[in-house]
């Protein structure tokens, strides 16, 4: 009896480790599915057993929760934020015509990266992110050899996405000293942002994001018309006068690059979001929303407020607007998207993370008390470095280049064409001119990742170091 009583609570452990197993299981096998969530009378018969008995335990989270238009609503508030901004400030640096060629290249070479990655990604579902993506084409270097690359990949993408969220605090602050007239301590202003954007990555899934993904897009899209709008009307700053073409070094070149390039920078999200679609097959669609409003937006913004305002618009361009009413008012408006996609680049960032501690346990899944608790101190712990990040880099332009150089060279272009080289190795040339086509067209890829990278990086740590604007950590307004 003695024995019976002791084997007993042993049964109940072995019972819920093996129901865990089970609801991993049926999560790769959902994840594992081309055409969303399939389920068979067996299945429901076996998963309604697995909820019986884990009924005393924490609750399962349902990540498959995107439709296709929720998932496009995301990847345009997260890609269609920070990089408009500079978008005027480029052309002035660089001229008109060439300006414009630049944000059609990269718009073309941002999309074509994107039907890579979703190619990618279709053929090896489970894939979470960039280290797993690396890992998977390394196994031919050995085992130690992949793992390593996976951690490097992984943390390097994770470290992009904080960099991104300290651009949006950085924004954040620009915007409160604006609406305040430097009202506080622009160091308090980044603690206040802190709070809110931890506040906002509370829940586990991005099914919530998808709703205030619809108020950043509207944030965005009214604040740039709000601002088109006015210049066309008022010519506020300048002289009005615009160069077709410019003349200028290297280093400012690279630098304007660099910027229309994380106008585009959204990649590092794509695997998360894909993972949480219904139905995998839908994600065209979802990119085809895309591309189409993120470059129309920024081909408006863009010509309009440059043609308006002349070589002397602003970056941020919201502060392009004529009187101090108009610029708050257009700021006012744009705090939704301001917040909302570094909000999701912060869930993305906190995900990788806590999927690196818990990955293959009860917690992955699970509503449990140490993955809450988890969660919650690995969200403070990433815009906690966020905002040291703003506050140490205080220039937005400089930021956002040393940030795409570093990152948006590889994840966006580079690893996207590796990827495609790696899954067509040995069938380049013979599948007929279409593919010889995408052949060259990774070839470019990887070519300008590595430029981006290596010219990108000199030109952003060369203006970094010139910058004669805010000190770190400093009080002083940055209002625009």
């Amino acid at each position: 009896m003695a024995e019976n009583t002791a084997a007993a609570p042993d049964s109940n452990i072995n019972s819920n480790q093996a129901n865990d197993a089970a609801d991993l299981e049926n999560n790769k096998k959902t994840t594992g599915s081309d055409s969303g969530t399939v389920s068979t009378p067996e299945d429901d018969q076996e998963d309604a057993g697995n909820q019986t008995a884990n009924s005393e335990q924490a609750a399962l989270i349902d990540f498959k929760t995107l439709e296709w238009w929720q998932g496009g609503i995301i990847l345009i508030a997260e890609t269609v934020s920070l990089g408009i901004l500079s978008l005027p400030s480029v052309l002035a640096s660089v001229g008109l015509a060439p300006g414009i060629a630049l944000i059609v290249l990269m718009s073309v070479l941002s999309t074509y990266s994107c039907v890579v990655l979703g190619e990618f990604r279709k053929a090896h579902m489970d894939v979470e992110n960039f280290g797993d993506a690396v890992e998977v084409i390394s196994h031919s270097l050995g085992p130690l050899a992949a793992k390593v690359l996976q951690e490097f990949f992984g943390w390097a993408q994770m470290i992009f996405q904080v960099l991104v969220a300290g651009s949006h605090i950085l924004t954040w602050t620009i915007c409160m000293n604006t609406l305040t007239d430097s009202g506080a301590c622009t160091v308090i202003w980044a603690f206040v942002g802190l709070g809110i954007f931890w506040f906002l990555n509370f829940p586990r899934t991005l099914s919530y994001a998808s709703y205030m993904s619809i108020a950043s897009c509207l944030s965005i899209v009214i604040a740039t018309l709000m601002t088109v709008g006015d210049v066309s009307r008022t010519r506020p700053i300048g002289n009005g006068h615009i160069d077709i073409a410019r003349s200028l070094g290297l280093p400012p070149a690279m630098l304007a690059v660099t910027n229309i390039a994380v106008a585009f920078s959204s990649h590092s999200c794509f695997f998360s979001v894909y993972g949480e679609f219904k139905k995998p097959t839908d994600w065209p669609k979802a990119l085809a929303l895309l591309q189409i409003v993120d470059t129309s937006l920024y081909l408006i913004a863009a010509i309009v407020i440059y043609y308006y305002v002349g070589p002397d618009v602003p970056s941020p361009a919201l502060s392009a607007a004529g009187s101090d009413v108009m610029r708050k008012a257009i700021w006012g408006v744009a705090i939704p998207t301001i917040v909302i996609a570094g909000v999701i680049y912060g869930h993305v960032a906190a995900e990788y993370v806590f999927t690196r501690i818990f990955r293959g346990t009860k917690h992955e899944i699970r509503r449990t008390w140490v993955s809450t608790v988890s969660w919650l101190a690995i969200t403070f712990s990433i815009w906690l470095i966020a905002t040291v990040v703003s506050q140490s880099i205080p220039v937005f332009n400089s930021l956002l280049g040393l940030v795409a150089a570093l990152f948006v060279s590889w994840f966006s272009y580079g690893l996207p064409g590796i990827f495609w080289l790696w899954m067509h190795h040995g069938n380049y040339f013979n599948k007929g001119w279409g593919q010889v086509a995408r052949f060259v067209g990774n070839i470019v890829l990887v070519v300008v990742g590595a430029l981006l990278c290596v010219l990108g990086l000199w030109a952003s740590i060369e203006a970094i170091a010139q910058e004669k604007g805010n000190q770190p950590w400093s009080c002083a307004s940055n209002a625009a």
